[in-house]
């Protein structure tokens, strides 16, 4: 069995990808699906067609690679995080639209949980800071809403998950109802530190525990999936995060990638320390598998292994999803690649700064009423300079999560290993270097969000032995050197700040 199947459940597309042991993508296939905002700030998807679409790119990409279901050794899922999906045990059916994450509609209820004192709590148990990007509130929400689904719930009748769970779910007919620690850390309802749901944070969200599926190791087989009428096992499960984190082989503590995805996303391998950021960072956890922590002493309950591995991660809502915003609202191009070329046609910003707070801002503002703005319009400006500005947001927002992230680690970043597919964009990538001043890294995968996973899945049924030989695998592509002064970056991040204060509280 020569290979290993990805599948990459994005917030905007589903894809498949045929891994080979050298970490080599034999085939890709990829389909986009539909973006639902029933009222301003609300964003859902229809959880069938994220299914249909990721069952409908598995088969794909079989046939592109030329094998069968027989040729593969294993299974790895990622997954958007923190979307929320509820969903009938019995027929399999959802019972509303996925809350997705960049919803905003339970903002209020965030703002009740911190004003009657419980931050403090919900930050030691769970590393999270109080905000509607995680799944609780959503969770909550669909229960208080949807007509009779809290009555169902507590009879035992429905289901909760965040996309891995609901894939797994279909994948395996129903028979597995799992999630992995990662994406358990994403919930607002897990404990962190003993691997375990939380009592306590379950009757505060007025939670059912029936609900929440078990929590499995992240890398380790934990249920079948019916390919072509052959039984294939399901072994690794993370969050897209994290996945990209292991697939960047950051796996000593002080290592650190950044995705370029829809979000932006920052994350530190701090090893067996949940650290505690003093800086609006959230602390999660990376991953749990035996071979990569240390021991963490006795077995707390359902879902704790002694192998916790932690990372500090900052999360910013609004990154390639800006590109989108050029192409589909504006129109100002045709295609997300010709954002390069036309940021290019102009040879800085020209004063223009464009705050991409469409669903707030994440870390480390947590305003979940910023709202995105333009500021330093002239009569001078152009579409070249909106673009530039757009994908200089990009970069602005990844450096404020960078210094927060060195100011709570103790450490200086010595080079920052990038993924994603905003990481094609040259520019951007140099604009990177340039603002943050050490090197930034593309490696020869770019897929490594899905390639974490095929790890996590591969290295569960010895397809790679260990760590080393992930390790050996991970290769650089370019490296994009710092060349702005550090007097030019500082004037330039002044001026995003002094733009981001005024895109705050908006709503």
């Amino acid at each position: 069995m020569a290979f290993i199947l990805a599948l990459d459940q994005g917030t905007t597309s589903s894809r498949a990808i045929v891994f080979d042991r050298d970490g080599s993508i034999r085939a890709v296939a990829q389909r986009e699906f539909a973006q639902l905002y029933p009222q301003p700030g609300w964003v859902e998807h229809d959880p069938m067609e994220i299914w249909a679409t990721q069952s409908g790119v598995m088969a794909e990409v079989l046939a592109k690679a030329g094998i069968g279901a027989g040729d593969v050794a294993a299974i790895g899922i990622t997954n958007q995080r923190e979307t929320t999906l509820l969903w009938d045990r019995a027929t399999g059916r959802p019972v509303a639209n996925a809350i997705v994450w960049q919803d905003r509609r339970t903002a209020p209820d965030c703002d009740a949980l911190r004003e009657a004192g419980h931050a403090p709590l919900i930050a030691k148990k769970t590393g999270l800071v109080i905000d509607a990007y995680f799944s609780g509130t959503k969770l909550k929400w669909l229960l208080d809403h949807v007509p009779g689904a809290r009555q169902r719930a507590l009879a035992g009748e429905l289901a909760f998950g965040t996309v891995d769970s609901w894939l797994v779910w279909n994948l395996s007919g129903g028979a597995a109802h799992v999630t992995d620690a990662s994406n358990a850390s994403r919930t607002m309802l897990f404990d962190i530190h003993r691997g375990a749901w939380d009592e306590e944070l379950l009757e505060l969200l007025d939670v059912p525990r029936s609900l929440l599926p078990k929590v499995v190791p992240s890398s380790g087989a934990c249920a079948e999936a019916a390919v072509r009428d052959t039984r294939v096992p399901i072994a690794g499960i993370a969050g897209d995060q994290q996945a990209a984190l292991f697939g960047q082989a950051c796996l000593e503590p002080g290592l650190a990638k950044n995705t370029y995805g829809t979000g932006c996303f920052l994350l530190l391998n701090t090893g067996s320390d949940a650290v505690a950021s003093k800086n609006n960072l959230v602390s999660t956890v990376a991953w749990q598998m035996p071979s990569l922590s240390p021991s963490r002493g006795a077995d707390h309950g359902e879902g704790a292994r002694k192998d916790l591995c932690y990372a500090l991660e900052g999360s910013v809502f609004i990154a390639g999803a800006v590109v989108q915003w050029l192409r589909d609202g504006l129109k100002l191009i045709r295609s997300a690649p010709e954002v390069e070329a036309l940021a290019a046609s102009v040879p800085d910003n020209g004063g223009v700064y464009l705050v991409p707070a469409f669903a707030g801002l994440g870390a480390p503002h947590w305003d979940a009423y910023a709202r995105g703005a333009v500021f330093g319009l002239t009569r001078g400006a152009t579409g070249g300079h909106i673009a530039r500005a757009a994908l200089e947001s990009i970069a602005y927002q990844s450096a404020e999560l960078v210094r927060a992230m060195e100011s709570d680690a103790g450490i200086k970043l010595s080079e920052l290993r990038v993924d994603g597919g905003a990481t094609a964009n040259n520019l951007l990538m140099q604009f990177q270097a340039d603002i943050l001043g050490v090197p930034v890294i593309r490696p020869k995968v770019a897929e490594t969000t899905a390639l974490g996973a095929a790890y996590l899945a591969g290295l569960a049924v010895g397809y790679w032995r260990n760590a080393a030989d992930v390790a050996a695998n991970w290769q650089v592509e370019r490296r994009f050197d710092p060349a702005m002064s550090r007097d030019r970056a500082s004037a330039l991040m002044a001026g995003w700040s002094k733009a981001v204060e005024r895109a705050k509280r908006w709503a």
